[in-house]
């Protein structure tokens, strides 16, 4: 699993490595060269050699450390910086509605704390659990060319410690990855909950939203503390077994000193050794519990780039996608059937509907009718299980999703803001959109004013509290509208703003029709009177299409629709309001 992130740098996994072993080496000359000074000492000899030898061994050693810790720090650096650019471009490739089904906060703790874990197991620990294990044998070999009987004892803890500590690491493992999922769901309701903070406060809902974040936090620490504790029992039983080692090793030597079986200077190197093997020890044990970690975040990273992507062309388009003659389709569905997931019911039901090149196009019917479904379709947010959509009578699957959303623009319902400024928003779509363009569309939306009143007037930062609901809604109408797009989809994309503005808007959204397709699913009177063709759904089927008038006629649901739409829209005659005047 974590191959997977180191392989692009292997090379300087392997620099690092040999630098690691060179090092190693080091460490294992050290009590050599002290017994050599201990034994020139006893023999009245020349200690320059000896003492030099050992200072040259002290500078190349800090010197190749220095060098090692940096090259592979850049490395982890490198690496998580890699593991982040795949995760983006992952989510912003990948198709919609698997990468919505999970929330937004636990996708953003992939990027974040899960490839801070990766750093912590890739920097260093990969390249320690080699060079600790190295370090282990080569210490275990120098202390059998030391004293055989001695090196006994010592083989006999170290087997015991990595017998106990194996034992306990699965346990890390498993409290890693549950701390981390608990961490990704704090995220995901913490987002959510902070999204909707008006409606959080307006419900008196602060305590509860905040105990369920404060739940998830404190399963996260519990299975954190959890891991902590297992790690701390791996540490004291290395260290423990170690240094009962050498209390063994000490007096046992003595003994054998005493005997004349070896000399000192050998029981001092050989108890060198033993305090040296204190290091891999170390080194092991926090790399390999580090290791459990990095396992444990890059399965989740795995789990993200495992995110299905949006289809390609099924054949490389040659040319560019060019409008067909005036009066034709732009877009048609035929015999389309979708469904949101397999062996769910399906959204949409061998659905027709062809969108003229010109006018405007309105999309009826009650909730869970398939309205939105066919938006989803036309953007390639959701793939038709049979049938086919035509686009220019080019078939989608002959098309890039790039190729068939250049020629739409589309005004959500939420109109979320997109993070920068003001000007950063209405050019969103168009990023080539001089001055003079954006003027227009701001007068048509009737938004010139408001921002001709900020001071920071089109740079101004813009979030989700700055304008009010309407006021997003024109701008998103406006962006929408400054793209000229061959078919602007509006879902609902009025239902926030006032009587005037929506006047103005409905004319500025006339003129486009006359040149281009408008297609909207509608929930207001006004918007279903206005257009040139209404298309009325239910249960995933198209039920009647036609005109206003022609059916008010002709379909009882429709006229249901629209009594109720006059309910929602004229208020109910009393004292001082007139009856209104039947619509059509």
């Amino acid at each position: 699993m974590l191959w997977s992130f180191v392989r692009p740098h292997r090379g300087t996994l392997v620099l690092g490595l040999v630098l690691a072993l060179f090092g190693s080496a080091l460490e294992l000359a050290s009590p050599m060269v002290i017994k050599l000074v201990l034994d020139t000492v006893a023999d009245a000899g020349d200690l320059a050699t000896p003492v030099a030898l050992l200072l040259g061994l002290f500078v190349v050693g800090a010197v190749l450390g220095l060098w090692h810790w940096i090259l592979l720090g850049t490395m982890a650096e490198r690496i998580v910086l890699d593991a982040r650019t795949s995760i983006v471009q992952r989510y912003f490739r990948a198709a919609l509605l698997p990468l919505t089904r999970r929330p937004p906060g636990e996708l953003v703790t992939r990027v974040t704390s899960d490839t801070v874990l990766l750093n912590e197991a890739v920097g260093r620990s990969l390249v320690s659990v080699v060079n600790g294990t190295v370090l282990l044998v080569g210490t275990l070999v120098m202390m059998a060319l030391l004293d055989p009987v001695l090196l006994g004892t010592t083989v006999v803890a170290v087997l015991v410690v990595a017998v106990l500590f194996l034992t306990l690491m699965p346990a890390i493992a498993r409290h890693e990855e549950r701390a981390q999922a608990s961490l990704g769901a704090m995220g995901g309701v913490l987002e959510g909950a902070l999204r909707a903070m008006r409606t959080v406060k307006a419900s008196r809902a602060e305590e509860r939203i905040g105990t369920r974040v404060v739940r998830d936090a404190e399963e996260s620490a519990r299975h954190s503390v959890r891991a902590v504790r297992h790690q701390a029992v791996a540490m004291t039983v290395a260290f423990s077994g170690v240094q009962l080692a050498i209390i063994a090793i000490l007096g046992l030597g003595a003994v054998r000193a005493t005997d004349g079986a070896i000399e000192v200077s050998t029981l001092v190197a050989f108890l060198l050794y033993a305090f040296t093997l204190m290091g891999p020890v170390s080194e092991l044990s926090q790399s390999v519990t580090a290791l459990q970690s990095g396992v444990a975040a890059a399965r989740r990273i795995r789990e993200v780039t495992d995110i299905p992507l949006e289809p390609d062309a099924v054949t490389p388009a040659s040319a560019p996608v060019l409008p067909g003659a005036p009066g034709d389709a732009v877009v048609e569905l035929r015999g389309v059937t979708a469904r949101y997931a397999p062996g769910t019911r399906a959204a949409l039901d061998a659905v027709d509907i062809t969108v003229p090149r010109r006018g405007h196009t309105a999309i009826v019917g009650p909730s869970g009718a398939g309205k939105t479904t066919v938006f989803s379709l036309l953007l390639r947010f959701l793939e038709p299980e049979d049938g086919r959509i035509l686009l220019d009578g080019r078939s989608y699957p002959e098309l890039s999703p790039d190729q068939v959303r250049e020629r739409f623009a589309y005004v959500e319902q939420d109109t979320p803001v997109v993070p920068g400024t003001l000007r950063e928003n209405l050019v969103f779509g168009r990023p080539d959109a001089d001055e003079v363009d954006i003027r227009r569309v701001l007068r048509e939306v009737r938004l010139a004013d408001r921002v001709d009143a900020l001071e920071e007037g089109l740079d101004t930062p813009l979030d989700a509290t700055s304008f009010s609901g309407g006021e997003r809604q024109r701008v998103a109408l406006a962006r929408a509208l400054l793209c000229s797009a061959d078919v602007l989809l509006l879902d609902e994309a009025t239902s926030q703003v006032d009587a005037i503005t929506e006047a103005a808007v409905t004319d500025s959204v006339r003129r486009h029709a006359d040149r281009a397709a408008v297609v909207t699913i509608a929930h207001r009177l006004s918007t279903v009177i206005g257009a040139d063709r209404i298309i009325v759904m239910e249960d995933g089927r198209v039920r009647a299409q036609g005109t206003h008038r022609g059916l008010l006629e002709d379909d009882a649901l429709y006229r249901e629709l629209v009594a109720a739409l006059r309910i929602a829209e004229v208020p109910e005659p009393g004292p001082g309001v007139p009856e209104a005047a039947p619509t059509g």
